[in-house]
């Protein structure tokens, strides 16, 4: 009976969650991207910019004047997505770099790699993630929601926070962005069962990432302001978009989800609004950075996002599960 009740809960908890936040979207207007400052000079990495959301983010970015890469698996895609953003932007300055978040080894290489052409940093952007994926592990041994959506950008930020420092004492702060979810309201924290070991739900499991990386970014963001590091750190809820996230929906949803994102899901384009407004606006440099960000605002999240003490816990695991000291 325990076993049956954890497997149908999450399911429940998550997809009342997302009737919820489609109604909200129905009836609210979506946040428009004001006209935002030139980035030239700057340098971005956004992880998974190869399609949907991430790749409105790079377009958007490059658009601007920034020196952009795109951080993902698979080059051909990768590549495809230069060539539809140079042809429509000619001086667009975008590169592509192979980046598995479900390596802690690729991850390490990817770093490397960036920080041998000695370039800036000012923006990183964690945006990549899978949701609902049959139950499996990465080629480190973690659950695939925790390793994908959480661990590896846990350690590409932390590798990266070096870069982020020094460019952000020139200028602007530097930022990081992740990408989190409504659905992190779904999620709990185990500190005892990290990799969903005892009772696995594809459902609780990308729940309990997306909490995961909004409690990372804010102990992130609590320590750079403490210690006086010029970087900023936030999470944002980009809503329901219509990507290919969501591939993996309950099965009888399938033949009518297309009809389903047509009308209440948002555009890629509507999902990326404020992911570029935590990113590029100057009203969040400096003091007003850092926080949670839905269509387009500061917004409140759960009570367990706000204990110090979850966060520093989930810190400390999550560095020993990567072997940072």
């Amino acid at each position: 009976m325990v076993s049956v009740l954890s497997c149908v809960l999450p399911v429940i908890k998550l997809y009342l969650l997302g009737l919820r936040v489609l109604l909200v979207q129905l009836f609210s207007k979506a946040f428009r991207l004001p006209v935002m400052p030139r980035q030239d000079g700057k340098v971005a990495i956004v992880t998974g910019g190869v399609r949907g959301i991430g790749y409105e983010v790079v377009r958007h970015m490059a658009s601007l004047g920034a020196h952009v890469i795109i951080a993902g698996r698979d080059e051909q895609e990768g590549l495809a997505a230069i060539k539809r953003i140079s042809e429509e932007h000619s001086e667009a300055k975008v590169e592509f770099e192979e980046l598995d978040l479900a390596s802690l080894q690729s991850v390490r290489q990817f770093v490397q790699t960036f920080k041998a052409r000695d370039l800036q940093l000012n923006i990183l952007v964690n945006n990549a993630g899978v949701m609902l994926v049959p139950e499996g592990r990465t080629k480190d041994g973690f659950e695939q929601h925790l390793g994908v959506n959480y661990l590896g950008h846990f350690l590409l930020t932390w590798l990266l926070l070096d870069a982020l420092k020094d460019s952000g004492k020139h200028g602007p702060l530097s930022r990081v962005v992740s990408v989190s979810s409504s659905a992190h309201a779904a999620g709990e924290i185990r500190l005892d069962d990290l990799n969903s070991c005892r009772h696995y739900s594809a459902h609780a499991a990308y729940c309990h990432s997306k909490l995961a990386l909004l409690l990372f970014s804010t102990h992130l963001h609590r320590e750079l302001q403490h210690r006086g590091f010029p970087v900023t750190s936030c999470a944002v809820d980009p809503g329901m978009v219509d990507t290919a996230l969501y591939c993996h929906l309950w099965s009888p949803l399938r033949p009518i989800q297309g009809a389903i994102a047509r009308l209440l899901f948002r555009t890629p384009a509507q999902g990326a609004a404020t992911v570029l407004y935590a990113a590029l606006s100057p009203d969040l440099e400096g003091d007003c950075g850092g926080g949670y960000w839905a269509n387009g605002r500061r917004e409140m999240t759960t009570p367990p996002t706000f204990d110090p003490h979850l966060q520093l816990s989930l810190w400390d695991a999550s560095r020993r599960l990567l072997g940072l000291h």
